[in-house]
Parts: C-alpha cells; sequence; structure tokens
C-alpha cells in the first residue's frame, strides 16, 4: 500500500496539516499508522465528513468565490477541479455550484445554496451560498428570495475585520447586479485589496472592473459627474486599467475572472468606438467560455454588445449561441423584474438590436445625425428608431434612456 504524510493529506484534502494530525489522533482517517510523531496516511485515504460538534472545515482557498480563484486553472477543466475537491465536501459543493452558475443551471444552483445554508458550514461557504441564492434571485426576478439572501448574508460567522471588509464587499456586489450604487467599501472603490486575503484578489478585480465601468457609463449618460471628466473619455480609457489586472489573470491561470476582464474591456472597446478590438477581446473570451460551456457568464454580458456578442458565439459554435441566447431571455427578464421591484425602473426587454443601438448612443449624447454616421443610417432613421424605443418603453425622452438600457 503506498502512503502520504501530514502535509501532503493537506494539500490534497485542502486542510491544515494541524487539522489532519487531529483527525489521525482521533481515528478518523480509515488506515492512519502512527510512527513515533509521524502519521503514514493511505494514498486512498478520505477526508472525513465533519460531525456534529466539529469546527466547520476551512475553504481550500480563502474566498467564497471559489471559481475565481486558481483552483479553476484550465479552460475545460472544471470537472476535474470538482475532482480535485472530492475529499472536501463543501468545497466541492459550493464549485459545483459556482459553475452551475457559471453555465446558467439555475435550478441546480438554488439547490445548493440551500445546502449551504442549512449545513454546519463555515463564513466563506455561508457568503459563497448566499450571493448564490442571491444571483438565483436575480435569474427568477425574485424579491422575496433577494431579500432573503441578503439576510443570510448578515448573519453570517464575522469575527474579524477581514471577514467584515469580505461581507460589506459581497452585499455590495450583489446591489450592484441589479442597479448602480455608492455602498462600495471606499478602500475598495480606489483598488486597494491589500486588506482582502491574497485568494480572493482575483474577484475582487473583476468587480472592480464592473465598477470602473458603471461610472464610465454614468459619465457618458450623465448620471455621474466628476471634474474634469465627460462624455467617453473615461470609458475610452477603461482598458488601460482592466489590461494589467487581465494580465494578471492569465499569469496566475485563473479562468473566470480572464474571461470576465476580458468580456469587461470588450464592452469598453465596442461603447467607444472600436469595433474591431472588442472583437479579439470577445473572440477569445468566448473560446474560453466554451470550453466548460460557461453559457450562463456568456448570458449575463449579452446586452452590453447590441448582439455583437452573439454574432461572435454564432460563429465559433451555432449550437452554443442558441442555448446562449434561450439564457439570455431568461436572465433579461428575471433581472429587469427585479428592477422594477427594487427601484421601480424597467429595463427594456423588447427592443431590436438597431433600436438599442440608437438608444445607447443618444444616452451617450450624440445628436442625430452624429449618430447616422456612426451607424451609416440617414438621421431621419435615426429618429424613427428613437420614436419606436420612447413607444415601446413609454419614456418620454432621451433623459430617460439610462433607466431603460
Amino acid at each position: 500500500m503506498e502512503y502520504m504524510t501530514v502535509n501532503e493529506a493537506s494539500q490534497k484534502w485542502g486542510v491544515s496539516a494541524r487539522r489532519v494530525q487531529i483527525l489521525c489522533a482521533q481515528g478518523r482517517v480509515k488506515g492512519a499508522m502512527r510512527f513515533g510523531p509521524v502519521w503514514k496516511i493511505p494514498q486512498s485515504a478520505i477526508l472525513p465528513n465533519a460531525r456534529r460538534g466539529d469546527e466547520p472545515l476551512p475553504m481550500p482557498r480563502k474566498s467564497p468565490f471559489l471559481d475565481m480563484t486558481d483552483l479553476y486553472n484550465k479552460p475545460g477543466g472544471a470537472r476535474e477541479c470538482a475532482e480535485m475537491l472530492i475529499n472536501h465536501p463543501e468545497a466541492h459543493a459550493l464549485f459545483e455550484a459556482q459553475i452551475a452558475y457559471r453555465r446558467g443551471e439555475i435550478e441546480r444552483v438554488y439547490d445548493r445554496a440551500r445546502y449551504f445554508l442549512s449545513a454546519h458550514s463555515g463564513f466563506y461557504a455561508i457568503i459563497g451560498g448566499s450571493m448564490l441564492l442571491a444571483f438565483c434571485a436575480l435569474w427568477r426576478g425574485d424579491i422575496e428570495l433577494w431579500r432573503e439572501a441578503k439576510k443570510h448574508l448578515f448573519e453570517a460567522p464575522c469575527d474579524t475585520e477581514e471577514k467584515r471588509d469580505i461581507l460589506s464587499l459581497s452585499i455590495a456586489i450583489i446591489d450592484s447586479s441589479v442597479y448602480y450604487n455608492s455602498d462600495f467599501p471606499e478602500w475598495f472603490e480606489t483598488g486597494n485589496f491589500e486588506i482582502l486575503p491574497p485568494d480572493s484578489h482575483p474577484a475582487a478585480k473583476v468587480y472592480y472592473a464592473k465598477l470602473l465601468y458603471m461610472a464610465a457609463f454614468g459619465v457618458a449618460t450623465k448620471q455621474l459627474e466628476f471634474q474634469g471628466v465627460q462624455g467617453l473619455s473615461l470609458m475610452r480609457i477603461l482598458p488601460y486599467t482592466i489590461e494589467p489586472m487581465l494580465s494578471q489573470a492569465v499569469v496566475d491561470q485563473t479562468v473566470i475572472p480572464e474571461i470576465c476582464l476580458r468580456l469587461s474591456c470588450a464592452v469598453a472597446y465596442y461603447n467607444s468606438g472600436n469595433k474591431d478590438k472588442a472583437i479579439a477581446y470577445i473572440d477569445k473570451a468566448v473560446a474560453l467560455a466554451l470550453a466548460d460551456r460557461l453559457y450562463g457568464t456568456l448570458a449575463e454580458h449579452i446586452r452590453h454588445f447590441d448582439g455583437l456578442l452573439e454574432e461572435r458565439i454564432a460563429a465559433t459554435d451555432a449550437y452554443a449561441a442558441a442555448e446562449v441566447m434561450k439564457l439570455y431571455e431568461r436572465y433579461i427578464a428575471g433581472r429587469s423584474a427585479l428592477s422594477r421591484e427594487i427601484e421601480s425602473k424597467s429595463i427594456a426587454t423588447n427592443l431590436t438590436r438597431r433600436e438599442r443601438e440608437c438608444a445607447k448612443l443618444a444616452a451617450f449624447g450624440f445628436n442625430l445625425n452624429e449618430i447616422g454616421k456612426m451607424l451609416h443610417i440617414s438621421p431621419s432613421s435615426v429618429q424613427q428608431a428613437l420614436q419606436r424605443v420612447y413607444s415601446k418603453t413609454r419614456i418620454s425622452g432621451k433623459d430617460e434612456l439610462p433607466h431603460i438600457l
């Protein structure tokens, strides 16, 4: 029989060496033998399940976003990663639930989230489960489920300042998935992630990029004001901030952050009028996502590209494009319903690609002639498209356009 050391078992199971020693001393690791101060553990041994009264087992990474850590470091490697976590029940279930969310398998996500919120779970598992429940509420348009998810977040056991910081960031992330808010912690708004455990940095960069995009969109549509910044100027420089984070994601081999950051870069380029650059980033993100059928992540980004993302997916895999669009219809309906409940605002779900293009450019402050030149159509065609937008969404003019996009 082949054996492993305490340190090797610690790395394999994702728990501390001290935890392995305690389990061996309690006789809970089948076949483990002690020779003086050294434990010999069978290679086939598995991590014992937690029993009543045990402390919750720690996550193998100090982050509620296991799918965004370097655990998942190879495109198409989700199953392999899940198998690697099989001896750590909570981490295994959390990772599988997060991958299910990335795939748009919302009912499966819901069931797993319920498991975390009823099991004897630790802080990171509870935070992860609560956020998954909130994302289920987003896709379902369920305000009561949304409130329940936030209630569970507030009940997470925060016994350190670090955990309280992660909690406040998690709440802000959930809120920002429905509306722009100013509730992000001040340290996060400046991009200072030093107070977070390193395992949480990849996810923090993804949500920081989203925060920057919301700010750039807010400036472009005159919903936000920053001294000396106006129009698309912030949108145009956004890739220069995201690019270094993207490069680090590539170096760190964190697949999900790389996909999300590439799409964030792409939407900034697209809104700035650089379609060719946007396509280059989209195509790479699509290739990474399709390797594990991460259709849900692509679906959540569809609305930012006015049909371009759908086109690029179809150019690679027509079946995948059809599946992504099915998920998008469900996602945008749920998100719009939740937005109505929370902010009394409705995201337009019935606009054509041309109508959406015209509406967004008008929201950015371009006039009819400028929009016509950018889209290669006449000013009168732009005017007609905008009139259809106003009629479909029942808004009175272009000042209200940012609220329905």
